[in-house]
């Protein structure tokens, strides 16, 4: 008894012996390495790839169900999405055939309506694009030259048109370059339709950034955003082209927002839409009467 008593602690101190020894191997083990990375590091850094190199396979084996379960559920929300996307170009695609039927159904009736009036076509329009290279504007004027002219087919009475809206008329027509009045200036005077409800008015420039509408009935109501366009009254401007904005109403002067900046013009369009208005060029006589 005594003496099975005496091995177990001879046991128990030889793991407690086997034990600080292995704690202390592991501190100078890590020291040891610790040195070799400070003295080898291309060693180090050798053994650092070697040991990646051989877990990377057991890594790839470990990941690939990971990779097989994300793929999967990106499967089937892209399902769901795609189904989704389905149900709605489905009921777009209805609309779509249901607007189709109707804008057939309106082109035949314009048709007859057209030839039943005799209605005489408006003339193509011709336009060309140009650049603004100068801005003969001050305080007692309002004016840009482009570069085009009589030759590019720029006349005077011509319209001047960014994407966005009106910007004003030619006033004078060189060879290769032409001035534009544009419709902030004190002389510029376009007939106007404000609204819906299509009331008329003068579009006057008062050489400031915003014109103003003149001779608006005591009656009409008009109210900040409503949309400014040209009434084609005179057959200075054909109807329905863009100006701008109402921008403010304050007791009888309303001022309007253009859709162009003065300072941002950069390029424009001029577009002869063959009206006879009174700033358009007169053509030659076709010969002496006989």
């Amino acid at each position: 008894m005594r003496q099975t008593t005496g091995q177990i602690t001879r046991l128990g101190s030889l793991k407690t012996l086997l034990q600080r020894f292995a704690f202390l191997s592991l501190i100078a083990l890590t020291f040891a390495l610790m040195l070799i990375g400070k003295a080898d590091t291309v060693f180090v850094e050798r053994t650092r790839i070697a040991i990646t190199d051989a877990v990377m396979p057991i890594f790839r084996i470990l990941s690939q169900p990971a990779n097989a379960i994300a793929v999967t559920i990106a499967n089937v929300r892209e399902l769901a999405a795609i189904r989704e996307q389905n149900a709605r170009l489905r009921d777009d695609n209805g609309r779509l055939l249901q607007w189709q039927s109707i804008a057939q159904r309106l082109e035949v009736e314009n048709r007859s309506l057209k030839a039943l009036l005799a209605l005489i076509p408006e003339p193509t329009a011709n336009f060309v694009s140009a650049r603004v290279v100068g801005d003969t504007g001050g305080t007692f004027a309002q004016s840009v030259l482009i570069t085009a002219g009589t030759g590019d087919g720029v006349g005077k009475g011509n319209v001047v048109m960014t994407g966005e809206g009106l910007v004003g008329r030619v006033m004078q027509a060189g060879t290769r370059s032409a001035r534009v009045l544009l419709i902030t200036d004190i002389n510029s005077r376009i007939p106007v339709v404000v609204g819906e409800a299509g009331n008329r008015a003068i579009l006057v420039g008062d050489n400031g950034l915003r014109p103003r509408l003149l001779y608006v009935g005591a009656k009409t109501v008009v109210v900040p955003g409503d949309k400014v366009t040209t009434s084609g009254d005179a057959e200075a401007f054909p109807p329905g082209l863009p100006v701008g904005r109402v921008a403010r109403v304050q007791d009888v002067i309303v001022e309007i927002e253009p859709y162009f900046s003065r300072d941002k013009l950069q390029h424009v369009r001029v577009v002869d839409y063959g009206l006879s208005g009174i700033l358009a060029t007169p053509s030659p006589p076709s010969g002496p009467k006989k």
